[in-house]
């Protein structure tokens, strides 16, 4: 019918129909709409929009990894590694000025003696790093014999009141020293570590050995070390070495922090004059490349002191080691 209708019928039914179509179609008009925000800390409950990090830069993550490791690496070493031998691990305990040098620690490294299966005898084969107990040249201690006589330079000895802590070790009586002691010699400076004793003492003069010994062993800022001994023999009471024993451990293995404060310098005999020579130290690992200065004048101790110690510690010394063609020199 629409196909029928005149031509201005079909227009005006045209126009109706797009009209209508016009109403029913189109939206009311509206405000535009508001620019969506960007999320912002300023804006909380805003949709989180995925942030995309930046480029790693070349060699960052290394380097953070590095920091890490170094971290790391700081916080293991902060920590005292306990030693076998004497020297073998300094470290300074926190706040009380005092460092420490163990000369062995229970549950640390094989078990060794001075007598039995575990004695010097065997010290080589305990473990791999005590080879050099076995097969070094320069071991100690040595029976000290025709030292050459020469104008030996006078140690410097820089010792001063300090505090001190004592520990019973289980091989020796061991007192461990505040800092600012040392010593000069040979143009460098060794700062003491700590003092200990052995009975018999393990240096022989000319084949004797005197009653007991004290080890005096310093380092230096390139960790050499430096052992003055101090041979003991009985007469007058020794006041220093009271102090000492005045502080004895209830408990093997465990510090005991003095209350009185000591002067190594009191420990010496008046006479400075020594023997030198290169050696080890007297205990695993036996390392070498050791300077020793032993005293040439004892100092005496009395018969009760010695007899303290030896209650504890009846032998607690190395024997004798070859001196195998070493230089021995001694003061005029």
């Amino acid at each position: 019918m629409f196909e029928q209708a005149s031509a201005p019928i079909r227009i005006a039914v045209l126009v109706g129909i797009l009209f209508t179509m016009a109403l029913t179609t189109s939206a009311p008009l509206a405000a535009p709409p508001a620019k969506t925000a960007v999320p912002t800390a300023a804006s909380p409950g805003a949709p989180a929009k995925p942030v995309m990090p930046p480029p790693l830069l070349p060699g960052s993550e290394s380097a953070a990894g590095s920091a890490a490791g170094a971290a790391g690496a700081a916080a293991a070493s902060a920590g005292l590694t306990p030693g076998a031998g004497v020297g073998t691990s300094v470290g300074t305990s926190a706040g009380s000025g005092v460092t420490t040098t163990p000369l062995a620690a229970p549950g640390n490294g094989p078990h060794w003696a001075y007598e039995g299966d575990a004695g010097p005898a065997d010290w080589a084969t305990l473990a791999p790093d005590f080879a050099l107990c076995g097969s070094g040249n320069r071991q100690s201690p040595i029976d000290i014999r025709e030292g050459i006589k020469v104008d030996l330079e006078p140690i410097n000895f820089e010792y001063r009141d300090s505090a001190f802590r004592v520990i019973d070790n289980g091989h020796t009586v061991q007192v461990n020293m505040g800092s600012g002691n040392a010593i000069r010699v040979m143009g460098k400076r060794f700062n003491l570590v700590q003092f200990h004793f052995h009975h018999p003492a393990e240096e022989l003069i000319d084949g004797h050995a005197a009653e007991m010994v004290v080890h005096l062993v310093h380092k230096d800022a390139d960790g050499k070390l430096a052992v003055i001994a101090v041979l003991l023999e009985a007469g007058q009471a020794q006041p220093e070495i009271q102090n000492v024993w005045n502080n004895l451990p209830l408990e093997r293995n465990e510090e005991v922090h003095a209350t009185s404060r000591l002067n190594v310098l009191n420990l010496l005999p008046e006479d400075r004059r020594y023997y030198t020579y290169m050696g080890s130290l007297t205990t695993p690992p036996c390392t070498e490349g050791v300077l020793w200065m032993v005293m040439k004048t004892p100092v005496q101790v009395s018969a009760e002191q010695i007899a303290l110690f030896s209650r504890l510690y009846p032998m607690n010394a190395r024997p004798v080691q070859a001196t195998a063609g070493r230089m021995i020199k001694e003061s005029n």
